[in-house]
């Protein structure tokens, strides 16, 4: 059934509650391409107990709640934060838009142009442009499974029949997490839960069992493009790996974070190499955890006037990396360090708890997010080295 998680924080008399469905473009063939997006929408309009989005609205406003969804690659969730005293009313409210969404053909309408508006937005940006190209060469006629934001077509084309498809797929309570947090005391909250949730049925079969995703193709070949753009002001350069899949390699996961924290540091050879002798303004690598295949990318904005020379040591920099003094054992310790007052950081706003957890247990698992820092602290240089060796 529904999986429940509540952290009391007493910091503040408030609580955010959210939902996060392991759902996202990841399940998303062609077909579906951007629904995802589009469904998180449509929870917000209306429902068997608020059927129109102005009775919706209206509710949030007695609530006091501030409100929202987001949806990713793995993940798609929904949080409501309001004074700790309108938590139970919050969990039927909460519970009215999971379960029980009506889908009016006339929202949908109004709706549509408002999620592809933001597509349309998106590539306006030509560091979206790039970034999109980039996604077409790494997963090829898998990108749909990577690229949450969807396709004009079937964003535009979409029923309210395919909104209740993907709810009845994947919007069941052994595919979703509930998260409390804040002013709470954890027995009453775990009790009003099962008061109100407790008559969801679970689907017969594990959402993820019964729809496996496909495995992603690796790469043939490295690719290399040039993407022009009328509207960019200053070039960009991305490189683009298929990193490691947290649900067969999360030690990966691990390595994969310190050696980007690395890369980051002002101390760090690639910085020197770039940014100190002046062939770009920055430089960076990043990694996201994914349950499948999560992508590794480097991002570096070249000077104009050296794109040659900041090209090639950029592809000197990354045939360097797994050299034994590439990094020195004070940097590895320092990033570590980062990690952990970054991790602390995270924390000090009780409301964005749940949102980091749910990443967690959508890509990952419950363990992999409690042990996190500690394990961060355990990798080793033969971690990194292993991890560049396979995926870089």
């Amino acid at each position: 059934g529904l999986q429940v998680v509540v952290i009391e924080n007493h910091k503040v008399p408030l609580t955010t509650i959210e939902i996060a469905v392991k759902n996202g473009a990841y399940t998303e063939g062609p077909e579906y391409s951007g629904l995802s997006h589009l469904f998180e929408h449509m929870f917000f309009k209306a429902n068997k107990d608020y059927p129109t989005q102005e009775k919706f609205l209206k509710r949030i406003q007695e609530l006091g709640a501030i409100w929202n969804g987001t949806t990713d690659v793995e993940r798609v969730n929904y949080f409501f934060t309001f004074d700790k005293d309108s938590l139970n009313a919050g969990l039927h409210f909460m519970n009215s838009a999971i379960r029980f969404p009506v889908y009016k053909e006339e929202d949908m309408k109004k709706e549509r142009p408002v999620v592809d508006g933001e597509f349309q937005r998106a590539e306006s940006d030509p560091g979206f442009q790039l970034w999109y190209e980039s996604q077409k060469n790494l997963w090829g006629d898998q990108i749909t499974r990577k690229n949450a934001i969807g396709v004009h077509e079937i964003i535009n084309t979409a029923t309210p029949e395919k909104m209740m498809i993907i709810k009845d797929k994947y919007y069941v309570p052994n595919n979703s997490l509930l998260t409390i947090c804040g002013d709470v005391n954890h027995d009453d909250a775990f009790k009003m839960a099962e008061n109100i949730f407790g008559s969801w049925t679970p689907a017969a079969e594990d959402p993820q069992k019964k729809y496996p995703i496909p495995p992603f193709k690796p790469l043939a070949k490295s690719a290399y493009f040039v993407k022009e753009s009328s509207i960019a002001e200053t070039p960009s350069m991305m490189y683009s790996w298929q990193g490691p899949s947290a649900g067969t390699d999360s030690a990966a996961t691990l390595a994969a974070d310190i050696f980007s924290t690395i890369l980051r540091m002002n101390s760090s050879k690639l910085q020197q190499a770039l940014v100190d002798k002046g062939l770009a303004t920055d430089a960076s690598l990043n990694y996201s955890t994914a349950r499948y295949t999560g992508p590794i990318e480097m991002y570096i904005t070249p000077n104009p006037t050296k794109l040659k020379a900041c090209f090639d040591e950029v592809n000197r920099q990354i045939a360097l990396f797994n050299t034994p003094d590439y990094y020195t054992d004070q940097q590895l310790t320092d990033a570590k360090a980062i990690v952990l007052r970054n991790a602390i950081r995270r924390k000090e706003k009780p409301s964005d708890l749940p949102s980091q957890l749910s990443y967690n247990w959508c890509s990952t698992s419950l363990d992999y997010n409690t042990n996190l820092e500690q394990n961060y602290q355990k990798v080793t240089r033969a971690d990194i080295k292993k991890y560049l060796e396979k995926y870089i």
